[in-house]
């Protein structure tokens, strides 16, 4: 506790306005006692005069109890002289002790030292034991959403803030802190940028491009992710020093594109580990709607194998008994060739089901306009919907319009189209349309795009097929780069991740560790000596220095590191 306080005392003492605030209070108490000093000599002359007389201590006494309006009583002055001396100290009191000195207090005592505890709280430098850690710049829904998973992953942190009353809040909600300036080298040696894995600049690209050049000025080697609003700045951000520029509107316009039914229905490729790769296949308009996983032989079919079930926002582990919905999506494992032979089979059903029929992509910003290039380059016939005139270009792709008119959805073909992808930048609109095009058509795919993570399992009652969201896309990315996984981003909250096995599951086998079970998680492969193997036997021990590729969401994830890491 002494150490506390000498710390709050020494950084209190450390700024130069609070030695000049303490020099005002302290000659505000001179003058104060200068003036009860006075008032009580003046108490003396005047009792004199009256043929009374008190000692000092009386005098002082009476002044104080005057002064602080605590009333007369066994003290008073009989003449009017005495009185007026009396009105006099009395309204001295209320001046100085009742007003002046409380504001002086507060304003030059107490409001410094509470920001300089405030600071003591929020620190300025990292311990030196600290390594491997993440240094962020901003605090915002992407990093929001990556800190989550640092903690699944049990990954030091630190976010740097340049505002006291920010890092204060951010502070109290559990979020590590730290106060600086992320254009200042020093803020950074701070950080201990030497021993760090990844600076996280996901502010504006003008602020990346800065916070880039500062660090490069400091360490050539640290890898630098930053974030890129616009296409344009992508090569500016590579030459100020980051190690990869993420733009993520079109990675996830991409995403829009990629989960799409219209002309090809194949399955969207989302991750590869060695010869495995794995890939998420919309049953809707195939023959599987309505089998049991074990009548859709896609095992002895295909080879590919079934690690997991997506079923309009939930994630389940596949059984033999399942029956498939038209708003199930399988995640699929197998050989580059075995997914080929998938696609191969099930796109000319799609093909034939909506052969010219355009996707409505609602919104013309920049995450429709990937979306659309991606279509474009599938070969899958699109529209877009947009209010702006200035972003229609004069062809038969744009409709002008608002999407909450039946008109406008009527010139988009609404009754025939196959998809409607959703990417407004606000989660209400987004919600709305989608509750009124999943009222206008029950059996269409629609995608909608999430600006907040709040508002996902909303979009999914509203209707949703599947959830595009920015800050889970955002943190994935990031995250996979920094373990350096080459994954794009599952439906939303789903997750692959891969790790040495636990010593806890060493010499076990999968059934013995119940993993599946405890936490929701499933096995898909086993790296072992080298050699990859996928759909391994549960009855099998895992074996030393080996790895464990696995599938879950990140609730399940979480439960497995708390469990077995």
């Amino acid at each position: 506790m002494k150490f506390i306080y000498s710390s709050i005392i020494t950084s209190f003492l450390e700024s130069k306005i609070n030695k000049q605030n303490i020099r005002i209070l302290l000659r505000f108490i001179v003058t104060l006692g200068i003036m009860i000093t006075v008032y009580s000599v003046i108490f003396h002359f005047l009792m004199a005069a009256e043929g009374r007389e008190y000692s000092w201590m009386t005098g002082f006494y009476w002044t104080l109890v005057v002064m602080t309006t605590l009333g007369f009583g066994d003290i008073t002055f009989t003449g009017d002289i005495g009185k007026a001396f009396s009105i006099l100290v009395l309204l001295s009191g209320v001046v100085f002790l009742m007003v002046l000195f409380p504001f002086t207090f507060i304003k030059f005592f107490l409001a410094p030292w509470m920001e300089a505890e405030s600071r003591r709280r929020t620190p300025v430098e990292l311990s030196e034991e600290i390594q491997d850690h993440i240094i962020m710049t901003s605090y915002d829904a992407i990093t929001i959403a990556l800190i989550e998973k640092l903690k699944i992953n049990q990954r030091d942190y630190v976010v740097i803030v340049e505002d006291l009353d920010q890092a204060i809040a951010l502070h109290n909600r559990d979020v590590r802190v730290a106060l600086g300036h992320i254009d200042d080298p020093d803020t950074y040696r701070k950080m201990k940028i030497d021993r760090a894995a990844l600076i996280v600049a996901t502010n504006r690209d003008e602020i990346n491009t800065n916070i880039a050049f500062t660090v490069r000025e400091l360490n050539e080697t640290i890898p630098i992710i930053s974030t890129a609003d616009s296409p344009h700045s992508i090569d500016i951000l590579t030459m100020a020093g980051s190690s990869r520029v993420l733009q993520l509107t079109d990675i996830m316009g991409r995403s829009f594109a990629g989960w799409t039914l219209g002309g090809d229905g194949m399955a969207n490729i989302v991750g590869r580990f060695d010869e495995l790769v794995l890939a998420e296949a919309p049953a809707l308009h195939t023959p599987l709607v309505g089998k049991t996983l074990v009548e859709s032989d896609l095992r002895n079919r295909f080879g590919v194998t079934v690690v997991g079930i997506w079923e309009r926002g939930k994630f389940e582990i596949p059984t033999p008994e399942k029956v498939i919905q038209r708003s199930t999506v399988l995640i699929i494992a197998g050989t580059e060739k075995q997914i080929s032979a998938y696609n191969e089979n099930f796109s000319l059903y799609q093909m034939e089901k909506h052969a010219g029929d355009p996707v409505i992509i609602i919104g013309g910003g920049r995450v429709g306009k990937a979306a659309s290039d991606r279509l474009k380059e599938r070969g899958i016939p699109y529209v877009i919907i947009d209010k702006n005139p200035k972003r229609v270009t004069q062809d038969n792709h744009f409709v002008v319009g608002d999407a909450a008119d039946i008109d406008t959805l009527k010139k988009a073909w609404i009754e025939k189209a196959p998809a409607a992808l959703i990417t407004t930048h606000d989660d209400a609109t987004n919600i709305y349309l989608t509750k009124y095009c999943r009222s206008l058509r029950s059996d269409m795919q629609i995608i909608s795009r999430a600006n907040q993570d709040r508002n996902v399992s909303t979009l999914h009652r509203a209707g949703a097929d599947f959830v595009v969201s920015y800050p889970s896309l955002g943190a994935s990315a990031i995250f996979h780069f920094l373990i350096k996984q080459d994954i794009l981003l599952m439906v939303e909250g789903l997750d692959i991740f891969q790790i040495p096995t636990p010593k806890k599951l060493i010499g076990s086998t999968l059934a013995d560790s119940k993993i599946r079970r405890e936490t929701g998680c499933t096995v898909i492969a086993i790296k072992q000596d080298g050699v990859l193997f996928t759909n391994p036997d549960p009855h099998l021990p895992i074996k030393d220095d080996s790895e464990l590729l696995i599938i879950g969401t990140y609730e399940a994830e979480y439960k497995f590191m708390q469990m077995f890491s």
